[in-house]
């Protein structure tokens, strides 16, 4: 059984909103119950989330758009290179959440106390 983690963070690495999908879905289906209701200038994230879909929704909203582009897109959109490097932002929360063994191995048996669990792991990291 595997679970991915998709979290929304704030410009210092602290997590504001994360959803729970199983592993075999596509990273896309996430997004947006993870963005619905929040507001923010800019999206930071990797090619797994370079869809039509979610540029469109970027667009729509007026946030800047700084997605690591597919190989295979037809049609590359520039993105702020210096912008992008910030993404590391994502990455070391992470690292640090996966600290916990009991996030890192999938111990918990149901999706609430997984969750619970991953709420109590980012109150920790956060009061660093």
């Amino acid at each position: 059984m595997t679970t991915k983690i998709l979290a929304l963070c704030d410009a210092f690495g602290n997590l504001v909103r994360f959803g729970l999908l199983p592993g075999q879905r596509f990273d896309t289906v996430g997004v947006e119950p993870l963005i619905d209701g929040i507001c923010f200038d800019a999206l930071i994230a990797d090619k797994a989330f370079d869809s039509n879909a979610i540029i469109a929704d970027l667009n729509q909203r007026g946030a800047k758009i700084v997605i690591s582009q597919h190989p295979r897109r037809t049609k590359q959109l520039p993105i702020d290179a210096e912008m992008y490097k910030w993404r590391h932002l994502i990455e070391n929360f992470f690292c640090k959440l996966k600290e916990f063994k009991r996030i890192a191995m999938r111990a918990d048996k149901t999706d609430q106390s997984f969750s619970a669990f991953i709420h109590l792991a980012a109150a920790v990291i956060h009061s660093r």
